[in-house]
């Protein structure tokens, strides 16, 4: 830990080369995304400072509050310069070199005054030496100036970085109190794993919420601390996120998929040499609506002990060019930030069947998408489940796509069996009281979802006798059902029929 700490004076390093070679490049504008605003000013005077007395540049710092101020040395700010209109014309009158951070100027992007300002300015800026900083959460050049930008990335902190960071909190702590704050080796260790792709001021506020609350980092703490690092990865809402997976385990059948899990089960966390360019990339799950891909995919995670995003396809869609594949692209950084995790994609057909007046959406998303599973080199492992095969193109389910193609099909009697008790447990029942065999031959054809509604249904219907549920309700609620591989028999069973002999089924029945 003390090597740690007396590192950390050199952690930036890496950020300060990169930002004086785009700046000493003569770049007019560039561009700076981040919502670590005061690091990057930090960074950027810092850098400044350093310069000899040949490549000097004043530093300056724009905002709508306080108009300019200089930062290299100490000057109070000039509020008749905060209209970004008189901004820009200021800066364009100054004939001399100079650095301007202009924070937060997204809004003014969409003005053509404003837009043309600033490509004044590009145009002259290599004879005066004046760069322009545009710093924000967000931000979209219009065409007119994206040619003469760059792009600045703050790096987020490694896992040496992250480290350096908690102990920090911990020596805030420390400094503030008579007794030292409690620091479990084991919880410090999955504190720093769960902040990864975090900001350093993100890391270091969840650190303080873990520390400050009680004056402990125990096990205990990280779950906390990994939700509310989802929420701040998920700005655009796309995913949702199950930390404790582990009761997902428990469901009816699947057992060839469970064998197939169990045999990956901890790789993602920790992989062995042999096994560290050959790690699980995932598999598609097939079958039946309401015999259980939902609950496989929910499986999958609580096998592997991991948490849990999905991401409901339909969702990606944007009207805007390009907006489509800009969510799922974010979306799957997202889940590579998190990783290990599961990733479900939820009805994937629905965003990757191509269609004749989607003016090629679906395309170029699939295209995306396949090249990031063929790239992916991060412990994600995708589930991906569909309803409708025929809407999948080729080209995903081919071999080699995912580790495995997995059907779900309707339950064997046995299964049936399991998900009848596993529902009636679930709801007070206790199955030694109830003939099982004739139940289970009641439900021939129908799929988990139906047994669970014909229980659900028997229990409103003993609740209006005012009598516990007896085989009798069972019954008469399932013979009251019309099961979908009745309902819709030749649909339900082409897909069986296209399914034997292509994948492997879930059940380890055929």
């Amino acid at each position: 830990m003390a090597s740690i700490l007396a590192a950390g004076t050199d952690l930036l390093m890496p950020d300060l080369h990169d930002l004086r070679l785009i700046l000493n490049s003569r770049v007019p504008l560039v561009l700076v995304e981040t919502r670590d605003e005061l690091r990057f000013l930090g960074q950027l005077e810092r850098l400044v400072r350093g310069e000899s007395a040949e490549q000097y540049r004043p530093l300056y710092r724009w905002a709508v509050t306080d108009g300019l101020q200089r930062l290299d040395i100490a000057m109070d700010p000039q509020p008749l310069n905060a209209d970004p209109l008189q901004a820009l014309r200021h800066i364009r009158a100054v004939n001399r070199a100079g650095i301007y951070a202009l924070l937060d100027f997204h809004p003014y992007l969409d003005d053509p005054v404003h837009i043309r300002l600033l490509k004044d300015i590009a145009l002259r800026a290599v004879d005066c030496r004046q760069t322009v900083v545009l710093v924000s959460h967000s931000l979209r050049l219009p065409p007119d100036l994206a040619h003469l930008s760059a792009r600045f990335s703050l790096q987020l902190p490694d896992e040496e970085q992250r480290a350096h960071i908690v102990l920090s909190v911990v020596d805030e702590w420390n400094a503030a109190r008579t007794h030292r704050a409690t620091v479990d080796q084991h919880a410090f260790d999955q504190l720093v794993r769960n902040l990864a792709g975090l900001s350093h001021a993100d890391v270091a506020r969840l650190a303080r919420n873990a520390i400050y609350d009680d004056g402990a980092l125990l096990p205990c703490d990280v779950p906390a601390v990994a939700k509310a690092r989802y929420e701040l990865l998920n700005q655009e809402g796309l995913l949702s996120f199950e930390y404790d997976t582990a009761s997902f385990a428990d469901v009816g059948g699947l057992t060839r998929l469970k064998n197939w899990l169990e045999q990956r089960k901890g790789v993602l966390h920790d992989p062995p040499e042999s096994l560290r360019d050959d790690l699980p990339r995932g598999l598609l799950l097939l079958g039946v609506q309401g015999c259980g891909k939902s609950l496989a995919a929910k499986a999958s995670a609580g096998i592997l002990q991991v948490p849990l995003l999905r991401l409901d396809m339909a969702s990606l869609y944007n009207k805007f060019y390009g907006e489509t594949e800009r969510n799922l692209r974010e979306s799957l950084r997202q889940a590579e930030v998190m990783a290990p995790c599961v990733l479900w994609l939820d009805e994937i057909e629905k965003a990757l069947s191509a269609s004749d007046n989607d003016d090629g959406v679906s395309r170029r998303v699939l295209g995306s998408f396949l090249i990031w599973l063929a790239e992916k080199r991060s412990p994600v492992f995708v589930v991906a489940t569909a309803n409708d095969i025929s809407r999948l193109p080729p080209e995903l389910v081919r071999k080699g796509r995912f580790d495995e193609i997995f059907f779900v099909d309707l339950p064997s009697p046995q299964v049936r069996m399991d998900i009848l008790e596993i529902h009636m447990r679930r709801r007070g029942l206790d199955p030694a009281h109830h003939d099982l065999a004739r139940l289970v031959a009641a439900t021939h054809g129908f799929s988990g979802a139906e047994i669970e509604q014909g229980v659900v249904a028997a229990l409103y219907s003993a609740r209006m006798l005012t009598k516990h549920p007896d085989d009798g309700q069972l019954l008469a609620e399932f013979s009251r059902t019309r099961p979908l591989s009745v309902v819709m028999a030749e649909q339900v069973q082409s897909l069986r029929d296209w399914a034997r002999g292509r994948t492997v089924c879930a059940d380890g029945i055929s």
